[in-house]
């Protein structure tokens, strides 16, 4: 999943983004309320980590106007405020979870987890292609229930493929969906990612290239 972090404090902004890197999403970051609403539209994000206390004012009233405008990316709300009313001011607004400074970097990602279940649509928490099942809550992955151990970001990978089951994935949405800008531009990370997969998932094959077009998982 991409995910947009909207926050002004370095330190803060570098150990969420570590932390989420680590589970492998892709990770954008903005440090103002301007910054995020330029930022928002370039790419398909799955969630968006917004704090409320931005150099350039209220992050709620950001997002406020993000939801008049019709957008629907799920937001976690980041609040040094702890207050009954500012949790009520951050769901009105149009917030699906609601973070207390300080937390503990294992609830944000644990949440996280959670709102990317939601989407714009509920997600299944277990997903299933033929004798493959992928488990979004524990991250993990079986086939013919042996645990596979991949990588988090062919996990996020699969996750994409599996998601949209008998569809064609073009690779520009792979890339779009599964990294961010630090990823080397020009490189075959996509490829790469997949070729992995098919090895760890083992015969008979569920990932097909279309050539020229993308990849398709099916049973």
């Amino acid at each position: 999943m991409r995910i947009l972090v909207v926050e002004d404090e370095p330190a803060l902004r570098a150990a969420v983004v570590r932390s989420l890197r680590a589970d492998g999403h892709a990770v954008d970051t903005a440090d103002s309320c301007r910054a995020a609403t330029l930022q928002l539209p370039l790419h398909p994000y799955g969630l968006v980590i917004l704090d409320r206390g931005l150099p350039d004012g209220d992050g709620l009233h950001t997002l406020l106007g993000w939801r008049r405008r019709g957008v629907a990316v799920p937001v976690l709300v980041l609040t040094a405020r702890d207050g009954v009313r500012d949790r009520v001011d951050g769901l009105d607004a149009g917030a699906d979870d609601y973070v207390v400074k300080p937390f503990h970097l294992d609830e944000l990602r644990a949440r996280v987890r959670s709102l990317a279940r939601r989407g714009p649509r509920l997600a299944p928490v277990e997903l299933q292609v033929a004798d493959l099942t992928l488990d979004t809550a524990r991250a993990e992955v079986r086939r013919a229930g042996v645990l596979l151990p991949l990588r988090p970001k062919e996990l996020a990978v699969l996750q994409v493929l599996m998601e949209r089951k008998g569809q064609v994935v073009r690779r520009d949405q792979l890339r779009a969906a599964c990294w961010d800008e630090d990823r080397e531009p020009g490189s075959n990370v996509e490829e790469v990612a997949v070729s992995a997969l098919r090895r760890k998932l083992g015969p008979p094959a569920l990932i097909h290239t279309r050539r020229g077009l993308g990849y398709v998982l099916d049973g």
